[in-house]
């Protein structure tokens, strides 16, 4: 077999540059900043369950070797530039996570990621949508909280309900019989029961406060205090992810080192943490919203592709 052909076809391939240049003419037309940073960094994310790519640098004509990690995503080097007054910026970048294979997974993959300077989470949505509508021509997407979906689909308050009941639910829904913590149910019966029906363009807001990994928590947006954080679902299929940002410092570092906590409790290896974002975050982060967005998930949408090996060039396969 020819292995050192391309998966996707070069028409793919072509509708795949429009589409990114597409992408740069919603930018400029926005007047936000495109900027590039680093891909190789010196601390990780903070994550339990995402696994960075490590490599060692080593010093040419000899050294102390350094460990470094391909980034799982641009997030941090960007909001250093937004401390530093970059204004709203935005970048398209390939990004790396060990061990993700699949028809929508590739370990190397492109993601868009963009910071709104003076922007939260519902004004960001719209903007999600102003470009996702610009690819796909889909319309505006319908918004609807976490826990409304889970009533809908699941017939089940996750305000007042037991973590027993979740698990009772998980046991049926999706057979599994592990132990898991109130989010690790929340998460499984997310992900099976509710993502797959996911098939109009779908905006799910107001998380749990416990899942709002850097988003602030704020009230309003559901009947108790909300994760200010966003997905957009189409076709089952999770597209985007956004935070209104968290700038308080102090609450930053707590939260990576809860993550560290939740490692050791995984037997995961803890990683560096980002003090260069913890600096940049005392030192002032703006009022903002960002959000990542799967791009070659985006081309699939705009093509009606059923794997990711149709519209990019060379998976891990063939890499």
């Amino acid at each position: 077999m020819n292995h050192w052909q391309p998966t996707a076809s070069l028409s793919n391939l072509r509708q795949r540059a429009r589409i990114i240049g597409r992408i740069r003419e919603f930018f400029g037309e926005r007047g936000v900043l495109e900027v590039e940073t680093p891909t190789l960094s010196a601390a990780a994310v903070s994550d339990p369950h995402l696994f960075p790519f490590a490599t060692d640098y080593l010093p040419e004509g000899g050294g102390r070797a350094q460990t470094l990690y391909l980034h799982t995503s641009p997030e941090y080097p960007m909001k250093r530039l937004l401390a530093a007054g970059s204004g709203c910026i935005w970048q398209l970048c390939r990004v790396y996570r060990n061990g993700e294979s699949g028809r929508r997974h590739n370990p190397e993959f492109s993601m868009l990621e963009w910071y709104r300077v003076g922007f939260d989470h519902h004004r960001l949505m719209d903007e999600v949508d102003d470009l996702v509508d610009a690819v796909l021509g889909c319309g505006r997407s319908r918004r609807v909280t976490y826990a409304a979906l889970f009533e809908q689909y699941l017939q089940v308050d996750i305000h007042s309900c037991t973590t027993d009941e979740l698990a009772r639910l998980g046991q049926k829904h999706c057979d599994f019989r592990g132990e898991l913590d109130r989010d690790g149910w929340l998460n499984l019966l997310f992900s099976h029961c509710i993502e797959p029906q996911l098939h109009e363009p779908t905006m799910v807001y107001a998380f749990p406060a416990s899942q709002a990994a850097l988003a602030r928590v704020v009230e309003g947006d559901d009947r108790v205090p909300s994760a200010a954080r966003f997905e957009l679902f189409i076709q089952g299929m999770e597209l985007a992810n956004g935070y209104f940002e968290l700038t308080d410092a102090d609450e930053q570092a707590a939260r990576f080192a809860a993550d560290q906590q939740q490692r050791r409790a995984y037997q995961r290896p803890e990683l560096p943490i980002d003090q260069h974002l913890i600096d940049a975050l005392r030192q002032g982060l703006p009022e903002c919203a960002g959000v990542a967005l799967g791009v070659d998930r985006l081309v699939m949408l705009a093509l009606g592709a059923n794997s990711i090996d149709e519209v990019i060039a060379f998976p891990l396969g063939r890499a």
